[in-house]
């Protein structure tokens, strides 16, 4: 076995990264809480609430370990469910204010099961209220260079993986432009496992030019209710999947994690109406036309 990055995957890649968005806002600071898991373990979470550029942002490092592996894991490998694991991962989540500014999601992970299981997993995702080709085409080439330095093959794969595990059934819809995700990597050879972090690592400092190019273009757009409220409806699509699907907030309830550092990912205000039908030809239903299906988007 390894020996694991118990400090956590890289916390000067998290503390650039939180640097940049506190810059970015211009007016608020990141607000650190620190908890402790019972039965080993913890982390902290940091967030700006309220601020000029960013309704909420959220940056959480943890690592957590236990006797007990969480059992929808322990089953997903076939592993006795009293093998013993450690985890440990960066993951940020970014609500900004004007409804021009896509929503982003990051998050890197490793993880231990039993005496032999180990493997690295991560990715990020770029969720609009209004459609930008040039944002989803900026994003996703930012993505595809740091991809092409591990493995020309990695970027198609990870694209495609993004585009299947960030997709809403009940909707019959993605939950925005996608991005790239992995999980179970585990690069053959003896140096493998540095091999691995290494490209986490990299992963996580790649998160500022491959988003804030993308905030600083739009947060001074003017905008109104209308395109608010379309905001928050938007927003309602991310709970639905966060709190249905999202594997991470499944791990974090299981292995007795802070319960407000997981739900940190939430937006602060959301929205539901019934049946909403965007006019046809108006922004909100390009949206939901062009840019809610897979798309090979670093071809823009």
């Amino acid at each position: 076995m390894p020996t694991s990055p118990r400090e956590g995957i890289d916390g000067a890649g998290e503390e650039r990264f939180g640097r940049a968005l506190e810059e970015c806002d211009g007016e608020q600071r990141f607000d650190p809480h620190s908890w402790s898991r019972p039965g080993g373990g913890g982390g902290e979470a940091r967030l700006i609430e309220g601020g000029r550029v960013f309704e909420r942002a959220g940056v959480n490092v943890s690592a957590v370990y236990g006797d007990k592996a969480p059992a929808s894991i322990a089953a997903e490998y076939g592993l006795d469910p009293s093998a013993g694991f450690f985890a440990t991962g960066l993951s940020t989540v970014v609500h900004p204010r004007n409804p021009h500014v896509p929503s982003f999601h990051a998050n890197f992970r490793y993880f231990e099961l039993g005496e032999h299981t180990w493997w690295f997993g991560g990715g990020t995702d770029l969720t609009p209220s209004y459609g930008y080709a040039e944002d989803a085409g900026h994003f996703h080439r930012t993505l595809k260079d740091f991809c092409d330095e591990h493995d020309p093959a990695f970027f198609p794969e990870a694209k495609t993986a993004c585009d299947r595990y960030f997709y809403l059934p009940h909707r019959r819809e993605t939950r925005g432009v996608g991005g790239i995700f992995f999980d179970g990597l585990r690069p053959e050879g003896p140096d493998g496992w540095e091999r691995g972090l290494a490209l986490v690592r990299r992963g996580i400092d790649t998160l500022a030019a491959a988003y804030l190019p993308i905030v600083r273009r739009r947060m001074d757009q003017p905008y109104g209710e209308r395109e608010r409220q379309w905001q928050l409806y938007r927003r309602g699509r991310y709970v639905e999947f966060n709190l249905v699907y999202d594997r991470g907030t499944k791990f974090g309830l299981q292995t007795g994690g802070n319960i407000e550092a997981i739900l940190m990912s939430l937006p602060p205000l959301a929205g539901w109406a019934f049946d909403v039908q965007p006019e046809p030809g108006s922004p909100e239903a390009e949206l939901r036309d062009g840019f809610l299906t897979p798309r090979d988007w670093a071809d823009h």
